[in-house]
This record gives structure tokens, sequence and C-alpha cells, in this order.
């Protein structure tokens, strides 16, 4: 980036959130209504009907971001309080694009013991992540440790009502998905016939091969940093065995020989361009470690010599950017106005269907005016949208509303009203505000 460290501080002086009102304190009766003595009436009204919190509270459009701190985006487990800009951005995001309002809850000494150090205490931080949810309509998982985040997550899905979403896990893997769907379109495959490698079996790999199988995909080889997970080893946790494959196996590179498709979220560097070329005719690479990806868009294309292949990476200067962005906001978006208990695999494949299909209509001039010298139609250098594309935040949420209702996760009464709801919304908020001033 031709960004300084000194910029980037500067930006983050004062932090990057706030609070906005919803509703106008201006005189003595405005005054009377939000807080004494009007404010009784809610907190009554609350008691004897508690659904309508929804509606006499900010909690239907509210998101908390909790996080101990054990797994700061790739720097590791830095503590809860160093987390916090990380916290802030992921609220940002919430509300750029989704017009979600989140808000941070880093917690602190939830290690073992109660300590700020060390490996996360798993009964500490869901007592404590499941004290605070009564404010929040969701609960956004971030930046915590392997393998004790699938552990949070599944408890806290089944104690509380509300939807719970670590986006580490599946974040990428809807993403990830989106591209697949696209690339089977490219290459003229079925999602059941491919051949796919995934090398990185912590939170990510391990979701994106659950979002792959739920999909179709059949054949599937998950890596770590000791080879192939092969059911005969003895050193798998819960999670990898579930993956863990019977064959003879036993590096990446046998792996990928013959394989349609590598997903890394591994390390840099890992991969090498005769690994790339022992894979099937017209191959998928989605190298997303961060911030160098396992094999350079380069090198894969000097290895290519011209021949077809689809490349993604987790980075936005090369095409096919697989970036949270594009899941999280619009997953909660329709999770929350379809009042959803939870975030399933229904909700998730229908995310992923939508950014898919979206990545095939045409593409506004004011995406490609964002994104100049890039050739942006539906092909192997456009096969998931850009973040800032404004019909992600009908078409996607829509979607998963949809879904929602149709698994019985949630209620959409009227669905053309909804989406008509959620265009108008859009073109609302895409007016002139002094945000940012």
């Amino acid at each position: 980036m031709a960004i300084t460290r000194e910029q980037i501080l500067d930006y983050h002086l004062g932090g990057k959130i706030g609070l906005a009102l919803t509703k106008r304190l201006t005189d003595r009766d405005t005054l009377s209504m939000a807080y004494t003595p009007g404010v009784a009436e809610a907190v009554k009204a609350i008691h004897a009907e508690p659904a309508s919190i929804n509606r006499y509270t900010a909690k239907a459009n509210t998101v908390a971001v909790v996080t101990d701190g054990t797994a700061i985006l790739g720097l590791g487990d830095l503590g809860a309080e160093a987390s916090i800009p990380v916290m802030e951005g992921k609220a940002v995001l919430f509300k750029a694009f989704a017009d979600v309002d989140a808000w941070p809850v880093p917690l602190s000494n939830c290690r073992a013991g109660g300590k700020n150090t060390g490996p996360t205490d798993v009964d500490l931080l869901v007592e404590r992540t499941a004290s605070l949810a009564a404010m929040y309509g969701g609960i956004n998982l971030e930046d915590i440790a392997a393998p004790a985040c699938f552990e949070v997550e599944d408890r806290l899905e089944a104690m509380l009502p509300i939807p719970v979403f670590h986006d580490d896990q599946w974040g990428t893997a809807v993403i990830t998905l989106a591209g697949v769907m696209n690339y089977c379109l490219l290459a003229e495959r079925e999602m059941a016939e491919l051949r796919i490698v995934i090398n990185g079996a912590g939170a990510a790999g391990i979701r994106i091969a659950d979002m792959l199988k739920a999909a179709g995909a059949a054949s599937l080889v998950l890596c770590d940093s000791k080879g192939v997970v092969r059911a005969d080893r003895t050193d798998l946790n819960e999670q990898k065995r579930r993956h863990a494959v019977d064959c003879s196996l036993t590096t990446i590179a046998e792996a990928m020989k013959d394989a349609h498709i590598f997903v890394g979220v591994s390390v840099a560097g890992c991969i090498q361009p005769h690994e790339v070329l022992a894979m099937a005719s017209f191959p998928a690479i989605f190298a997303m470690a961060n911030p160098v990806p396992e094999i350079l868009p380069s090198v894969v294309a000097e290895a290519m010599g011209g021949k077809p292949y689809v490349m993604a990476t987790g980075r936005s200067d090369f095409p096919n950017q697989i970036n949270n962005v594009l899941g999280f906001p619009f997953l909660f978006r329709g999770a929350l106005d379809a009042a959803a208990s939870t975030i399933n695999t229904e909700m998730k494949v229908a995310a992923s269907r939508a950014l898919a299909e979206l990545a095939r209509e045409a593409v506004p001039q004011y995406v490609k005016d964002g994104y100049p010298g890039e050739e942006l139609a539906f092909g192997p250098d456009y096969v998931v949208p850009k973040p800032f594309d404004r019909r992600l935040f009908v078409n996607v949420p829509f979607a998963v509303a949809e879904a929602a209702a149709a698994s019985g996760a949630g209620k959409i009464d009227d669905l053309a009203a909804y989406r008509t709801k959620l265009e108008q919304r859009e073109a609302r908020r895409r007016k002139p505000s002094e945000c940012g001033s």
C-alpha cells in the first residue's frame, strides 16, 4: 500500500465509531419521552410483552462484535485491548455496508485462570458473552483462536435465541463457495465432480470444507501443517477428524495432482508453480493467505503460460478478492430483518448463491469507476462481486431472509414487500450525509 503508518494512525485518532441518535431530543417534551418519566411506559410494555423489546429498543438492529483477542487478524494473541481497532473496524463495515449498528465487545480476562493471556477459557467466554446478549439482536464472534472458537460458537448458538456467527469460520467460507459456484459454470463442471484440496485446517479451512460439502462437493482433501488430514492420523482434533480421508496421500503436492480447485487459508509461499501445473485442466487457485498468498498471481500466470484458470486471493490489489465484507454485514442484515434465531446452513448457502448470481450480472458504471484498469465482467477474473456494488444490500439480505423463512429460522410476512423495503432503504442511505466531514 502507498499509505504510511502515520496516515493510518492519524485515521484511527479518537476511534472510528460513535453514537448517533435516532430520535429528536430538543425540548422538554422529547426529554420527558426519552428519559424519565416517559421511558417508564416502554419499560412496562417490554415487561408485559417481552417480544416487544424489538419494537421499543435498538436491539433488532444491533450486533455485538465479541472477541477475547486470542487470534487478531494475522497478528496472533495480543489481548482484548489491542483488538479494539479491529472490532471498531468491523462495526464500521457493518454500518457502512448493511446499515447494521454494531458495537465492539472485547472481553478481557477470559483466559485459563481468569488471566488476560494464554488460551481461551471457553466456559468463561461463553458465560460473559451470554450475559450481555439481552441488548443485541445478534452476536458476531471475532478473532477467537481455534479450536476454542468452534465450541464457543456451538454453545452460544445452543443457548441464545439470536444469531451467533463466527466470521473467521464462516465469512471466508461463504465467499469462497460463491466463487466456486461460478467456477463450476466457467469450467462446465458440476460441484459433485470437483476434486478439491484445502490447505489450512483452522477455523476458516474447516468451515470452507463444511460449506463446500453442504453445496454438494463430494471429493475434498484437507491438509494442515503436517500434510493430508488422513483417517489413520492420531493427532487430529474433533473438527479435523470430521474431514479426515482414507487415502495414501501424505503431502499437499500429492493431493494437488489432478485437482480442480486449490483453496489456501494457510501461509505465504507454500505452493510452487509445478504443483499448480500438476492440477487438472482449467484449475482454480484460491490462495487467500494474507498479506502474501500461498502463491502469487504473477507466478501462476507465468506457470500457466496462457492456459485458462481462475485465480483468487484475499487482497484488493488482485482480481477476485475473497473478502468477508461481502458476507457478514448482509447475512446479519437479512437475519435481523427476519428476526431469525440463527444463521443456519441454508441461509449461508443462499448468501453464497446470491453473491455468485450478482457476479454474473452487468457491472454498474459506478463500480467500474472505483476499479480503473480492471475488466469487470463475469469470467475468470471476475467470479465474485466487488464490495462497493450497492446491489449487495438488496440481493444478499433478501436471499438470506428468504432462506430463513423457508427453513423456519425466521419469518418474513411478504417477501415482495421486503425486497421493496430494502430497495427504498438503500436509496435513502445513499443520500449525502455529514459522516466523515
